[in-house]
Formats: C-alpha cells, sequence, structure tokens
C-alpha cells in the first residue's frame, strides 16, 4: 500500500524556478510525464495550455493554470537518486512551463474523507524551489466545479477529466452576459442553450421541491395544489431580439413561447410585432426625424405634450376643449411676456400681435357653454381688445411696429387665467403633461398637433423636412404595419404579451423576429421595445415595496444595435439612441431586476460602455485583430495569457470567465440537438450543387417579387390607403385643426 507521502511524492512534476506576482516559472523534472499522466487515478493528458497544477502554501494549495511551455537548452541534469561521476556536461533539453496563479483550494478533513474548496485570490506565493504537483482527480474536479449555487450546468471541461461546468443564474444574467465569438463558432447555439438550461434545471428544482411538498401534505386538491404554486410553470422572463430570425423554431416545444414578427402568421402561432407611435419618447422621435434642435425640436416636444393630452379625457365635450385650448395660450403668453416680447420693439412685437389675433378667432361662444363659461369669453375678449388700445407707438409704425406696456401684458395673462379657471382649469395643468407619457393617440393627430404648434411657436417655416419624415412613416406600408397598432392595443395588454402574464405564474420566452423591420425604424423599434421592458420594471418595483421581477434581455447581433458613436455630435443617429437606451440597461437594469445578455460577432465595435458592464463573457473563437485586443483589455493582466487560444478553438468550445465562474475555465459547450438550435447554420452548397428531384431547391421569383413588392393590393389601393391615412393632415393655418 502507497502511503500518503509517496504518493504526494508520485504527484510531482517539477520546482518553482522563479516567483513575480502575475507568472510563476516551472523546471520540469526529467521522470514528469510528457505526454499522458497515469498516477492521477486515470489517464489525463500532460502537460497541456490552460490545465491545473498545485503549489503546496500554507492555506492549502495555490492553483495555478498553464500558460505556456518551451524547452530550452541546459546541462544534463542529475537524475534523482543517482550520482553521475565522470559523466561529460552535454547539452540536454529542459522543459520549462509558466504559470498563472488563479487561487487557493483548501483541504476539509471529514474523519477519513477530506474535501476541497476553492476560492479565487492568492494571500501567500511560493518561493523558489518549493514542489510542483499534478491535482489528483478529486482535487481537479473541485477546482472546476467550485462555488456556491452551481444550479445550472453549461457543458464540461475538457481539461478537467470533463468536470461539470456550471453557474449560478443570479450571477450569469443579473451582472450582464457577453458571448463573443466569429459567426460559426456555436455563439448562438450558447445563446440558445443558456437559456434553454436555465429553464430546464429551475424545472427540474421545482418539480423536486412540488414533490417533497406534497409527501408532506398528502392527497390534495387541485385548487389547493394550483394556490400552493405547485405546478409546472417556471416563473422567467427572456425577451429575445432577433435581428436574423434565427430563434423562431428554438424553442417551439417548450411552454409559454411568444413569438412576434413583422408579418404575423395564425397557423405558425407567429403574432404581428407591434411597437406603436405613442410609445416612443420625446427622444426617440427627434432621432427618428433629425430634429433640429434650435426649432424642430422645441415645437416637436410641444406638439408630443398637446397630442398626449388630448386623449386624456375619453368624452371630449366643447368645455373640455375649449380649457385646453386656453392652457395652451396661457403658456404659450407667459413665454412671450417672460421674453419680453409685448415691449420689444421690431419683430418681435410684431409677431406677437398677429398671434393674439389669431388666437382671439379661437375663442367662440358656444351654446353647450354654461352661463359663466360664455360671460369668460367675452370679458377675455374684452381685455384683449384693451390690449390692443394700450398699444404706446405713434405716428407711421403705429401698425406695424406697437408697443404695450407690462401692466397691460399683465392684465392680458390674468384675464387668460381667469378664463381658464372657469372652464375648470387650475394652475397645475397649465403646462400639458410630459412628452413621454405613453398615451395614445394617431399619426394624423401628431401632424395636427406639429403644424398647431408651429404656428403658436411662429417655427412654421422651419418644419417641413421634419413634417415630410413623420408623413413618410405614415404612409409607408411597411413601417404602417408595426407602428399602427390595434385600436384595442392597450399599454396593459402590450406588457402582458411581450413581457409576461398578469397576474400569473406562468414565465415567458418572447421572440421578436426584427428581419423583416424597415432599416428606417429598426433601431428606433428595438429601443423602445428595450426601454419600455426597463421602464416598466422600474415601476414594477416602485410599486411593490422593493421587489423586482427578473427579466432577461437577449440582443443578438449586438454590434448592430449597440454601435459606438460620437458623443459630441450635435445630431443623434437613430442608432446611437439605440445605444443609449442599452447602455442605460448596462447600468441600471440590475437594480431593477433587468439582466442583460448581448451576443456579437465584432466585440470592437460595441460600445465600450455596455461592455464594461458585462461581469461575464463566453468567449468563442475570435480571429480579428482588433476584436481579440478589444477582449484582452476586459479581463485582469494574468488571465490574458488564456485569450490566445481565442484564434484555435473549434465549433462549441468556448471559454467562460468573469463572475459567474470562480476560474476561467475552457468549456465544451452541452449539446443541443438540431431542432433546438437557431437556424444559423452554414449553407450547404454541395448537398444542393448535387441534388436531384424534389430535394433540388428552385427559386420561385414571382411569388418573392409578389411578396416583396406588397402585391396584395393594386397601385390605386396604394394610393388610396395612403390619401387616407393623411386624411385631415393639416395645411394651412385653420383654428378649427388645432389639437387643444
Amino acid at each position: 500500500m502507497i502511503t500518503p507521502l509517496a504518493y504526494v511524492d508520485s504527484l510531482r512534476i517539477g520546482s518553482v524556478d522563479s516567483v513575480s506576482p502575475d507568472e510563476i516559472k516551472v523546471l520540469l523534472d526529467i521522470e514528469a510525464p510528457s505526454d499522458v499522466a497515469l498516477n492521477t487515478g486515470a489517464p489525463r493528458p500532460f502537460p497541456r495550455i490552460s490545465s491545473y497544477v498545485l503549489l503546496p502554501s500554507d492555506s492549502g494549495f495555490l492553483v495555478a493554470q498553464i500558460e505556456w511551455i518551451t524547452i530550452e537548452r541546459s546541462q544534463y541534469p542529475k537524475r534523482k537518486g543517482m550520482q553521475d561521476f565522470g559523466v561529460i556536461d552535454l547539452p540536454f533539453p529542459l522543459r520549462k512551463m509558466s504559470l498563472m496563479p488563479l487561487g487557493i483550494l483548501k483541504e476539509h478533513k471529514s474523519g477519513k474523507e477530506s474535501t476541497y474548496s476553492f476560492s479565487r485570490g492568492v494571500d501567500a506565493f511560493p518561493t523558489v524551489g518549493d514542489p510542483v504537483l499534478l491535482p489528483s482527480q478529486e482535487q481537479l474536479k473541485s477546482i472546476v466545479e467550485s462555488g456556491e449555487k452551481r444550479r445550472v450546468k453549461i457543458g464540461t471541461s475538457p481539461l478537467a477529466s470533463n468536470a461539470d461546468v456550471s453557474v449560478d443564474p443570479d450571477r450569469l444574467f443579473g451582472r450582464h452576459l457577453a458571448i463573443l465569438g466569429n459567426t460559426g463558432s456555436g455563439k448562438s447555439c450558447s445563446v440558445a442553450g443558456v437559456i434553454r438550461w436555465s429553464i430546464d434545471a429551475a424545472r427540474k428544482a421545482k418539480e423536486k421541491v412540488n414533490k417533497q411538498t406534497e409527501e408532506l401534505l398528502g392527497e390534495i386538491t387541485d385548487e389547493t395544489r394550483e394556490s400552493l404554486g405547485l405546478n409546472g410553470f417556471i416563473n422567467s422572463r427572456f425577451i429575445i431580439l432577433d435581428p436574423n430570425g434565427e430563434y423562431s423554431k428554438a424553442f417551439i416545444d417548450m411552454e409559454n413561447v411568444r413569438l412576434f414578427a413583422v408579418e404575423g402568421n395564425e397557423e405558425k402561432s407567429i403574432k404581428q410585432l407591434q411597437v406603436p407611435l405613442w410609445f416612443w419618447n420625446s427622444a426617440e422621435w427627434c432621432a427618428f426625424t433629425q430634429a433640429s434642435s434650435k426649432t424642430q425640436r422645441p415645437t416637436l416636444i410641444q406638439a408630443l405634450r398637446c397630442v398626449r393630452d388630448g386623449r386624456l379625457d375619453v368624452a371630449l365635450t366643447p368645455s373640455t376643449d375649449m380649457r385646453r385650448y386656453l392652457r395652451t395660450l396661457v403658456a404659450q403668453l407667459s413665454i412671450e411676456i417672460t421674453g419680453g416680447s409685448p415691449w420689444a420693439g421690431g419683430g418681435k412685437t410684431k409677431g406677437l400681435k398677429e398671434s393674439i389675433d389669431t388666437w382671439e378667432k379661437g375663442l367662440v361662444d358656444n351654446t353647450d357653454f354654461s352661463i359663466n363659461e360664455n360671460d369668460a369669453i367675452t370679458a377675455l375678449k374684452q381685455a384683449i381688445q384693451d390690449f390692443r388700445n394700450s398699444n404706446q407707438s405713434t405716428g407711421a409704425n403705429r401698425d406695424d411696429w406697437p408697443k404695450y406696456t407690462k401692466s397691460a401684458s399683465d392684465s392680458l395673462l390674468a384675464a387668460f387665467k381667469a378664463a381658464h379657471t372657469t372652464f375648470g382649469g387650475s394652475d397645475q395643468d397649465v403646462l400639458p403633461i410630459g412628452a413621454d407619457v405613453p398615451r395614445p393617440f394617431s399619426g394624423d393627430d401628431l401632424l395636427k398637433s406639429i403644424q398647431a404648434n408651429a404656428d403658436l411657436m411662429k417655427t412654421s417655416d422651419h418644419i417641413e423636412t421634419m413634417l415630410m419624415r413623420v408623413r413618410t412613416l405614415l404612409s409607408d406600408s411597411r413601417m404602417r404595419t408595426i407602428t399602427s397598432c390595434a385600436e384595442d392595443l392597450t399599454l396593459e395588454k402590450w406588457l402582458d404579451d411581450y413581457i409576461c402574464p398578469s397576474d400569473s405564474s406562468k414565465g415567458a420566452i418572447t421572440v421578436i423576429d426584427l428581419s423583416l423591420v424597415p432599416a428606417e425604424v429598426v433601431h428606433i423599434v428595438t429601443a423602445v421595445i428595450a426601454r419600455m421592458t426597463l421602464e416598466a420594471l422600474q415601476r414594477y418595483r416602485r410599486l411593490n415595496d422593493g421587489k423586482t421581477l427578473p427579466t432577461t434581455l437577449v440582443m443578438e447581433e449586438a454590434h448592430t444595435f449597440i454601435r459606438r458613436y460620437a458623443s459630441d455630435s450635435e445630431e443623434t443617429p437613430t442608432y446611437s439612441m439605440c445605444t443609449q437606451v442599452f447602455e442605460k440597461i448596462a447600468r441600471e437594469g440590475r437594480k431593477f431586476g433587468l439582466g442583460l445578455v448581448l451576443s456579437s460577432q465584432r466585440p470592437s465595435e460595441l460600445s465600450p460602455t455596455v461592455l464594461s458592464q458585462c461581469n461575464t463573457f463566453l468567449l468563442h473563437r475570435i480571429s480579428n485583430d482588433r476584436d481579440q485586443d478589444l477582449v484582452s483589455k476586459l479581463v485582469p493582466d494574468n488571465l490574458r495569457g488564456m485569450l490566445r487560444e481565442l484564434p484555435t478553438l473549434p465549433s462549441q468550445r468556448a471559454i467562460l470567465l468573469g463572475w459567474a465562474s470562480e476560474l476561467p475555465v475552457m468549456v465544451q459547450m452541452n449539446y443541443l440537438s438540431e431542432e433546438q438550435r437557431p437556424q444559423s447554420n452554414d449553407p450547404d452548397y454541395w448537398d444542393i450543387w448535387t441534388a436531384h428531384g424534389d430535394n433540388s431547391r428552385k427559386a420561385d421569383w414571382e411569388t418573392i417579387a409578389r411578396d416583396w413588392q406588397e402585391a396584395g393590393q393594386t397601385a390605386q389601393d396604394e394610393v388610396a390607403t395612403i390619401e387616407a391615412d393623411l386624411e385631415g393632415t393639416v395645411t394651412d393655418t385653420d383654428d378649427d385643426d388645432l389639437p387643444f
């Protein structure tokens, strides 16, 4: 029987040659294995890059990873236990290797049995001459399978005797995950796998708890079982933004999977993607319309305030309509007085005079008004006339450049406020509601509101290009299918469909196919979905005493939607607006239960802010130099040597490092069957080239062309549709079109 000391000595493979905080060099013994180690309990390849070795320390064992192996010529070495007298010293090859220190492996004894636990960080380094050991099977397994709450198995470690590689989902999704790699490296399969394996692990854990609970309770009714939550539903939420349409079938065998696409298909259970115009906030509207900061943007924001407030009351009566009109005039007159327009000379005063003349046309009596309301209109008209009579200009310029006193201006403002109060207004609603509150409105209402507010703000000459972009959005049938929502769509229903069901423990996987979304709005649509998800979870936490609703947002082809952008640019391109939304999610999402999973083949093009907030990386093959340099800067210096393997990694193999893993580890990802994989396979050129009969693929270009050209309706029908969409658009400054 071999003694413990003899067993430990049999695991020795060399001694420390030099030590630094980030590198330990080792001189291998001449008896050390050169290909396969047979003394560790099972045959194991050694030495191998990225495999593990141990160095005895005061705290247990220092765990180190092999970074490189080399041979250098030296004097003939002395074998242990032998004296080589009279042998001529000749050059002899010595093997050396460099180690990267990772952490400490501690031994815990319980009787005759020993267990091990691994922790990151090194409290004491070895010294020159200290022995270097091969880990035993149990030690190696303890290193790779270290960490608490390792609930989700994602693969095995080929360099650690196929030990299980599992992760804590709280760490994996709560601190954001980046899955990076070239096309064809298995990146998309890893995305689908991480989601599927997490849900499967949660289901098994819940079934186990349900079984134990039912055994304790005995026979119970279905109603009791449901009330106690003893069902198989997993309360998870994954929202996958899929630009290439890869994931439409990847989760088809799972429960409560929702598919959304530009073209709905009831037979295939694909719902129509709807991101209505009234979801867009002012920043997204400004980015889409490319509104200039000086004139167009203020006009657009004011128009959004007015049009969102226009649907506040379900039944719009003449009194409420007049109240809104007066409220807007009170706000506009206050701005004019603050700027000194009434007593200024030249064009400012002239413009105010014309505005008041226009405002007065909207002050009309109505039989539906009460006596007090009609009296208020009459009094306001008299106040306007008194204001005109206070004109201080004389001579030929009396009509062109009138100047009014401050007291007359204040009296006119007081008259407007009094009329507004008579119609039910108050100081709190003088300004309209925020421009970003998601209240329904139509595209035609927005056009009218833009033109009406441009008249009030005297910017009519500067909004034509912005109006043209809005009209294009409303008339383009490709965009209209997404942005013109069904009449019964409410904010509550959208959140129920796209995030998770209301008042239910059923989770959901939501796959949003963005592949046919027009390029003009694809970034805006993506940004709106991501922002609405974040804001919904923010409000959930506020209304539920700080509790969160854990949700994961998956962004495929992230380099397209989360791109670097110039922050000093005056204009805001749509792609930079999308990036800014994801930057906010990366910075703040964790606090509200929103995790982020990024998948990209070009990490060098991603936003540095978003990448810096990702705490876990699953790195597949990366061959581009710029991408390799970028990835190497994201990890600690002592781990960069491991990343040298990235260009040579085969498919389905990746390097896991970061918060979700106690140590960097090479992972052979779990296998996904063909029906569970995203539709991202390489084209099968040869099979198609040599196919016969039904297996040969023929192109029905007529059908494709008709679908592409939207030939389901004639040209006359298309024109009629556009005209109907634009019917009622303001073409002049008629006061009847004011949306107040």
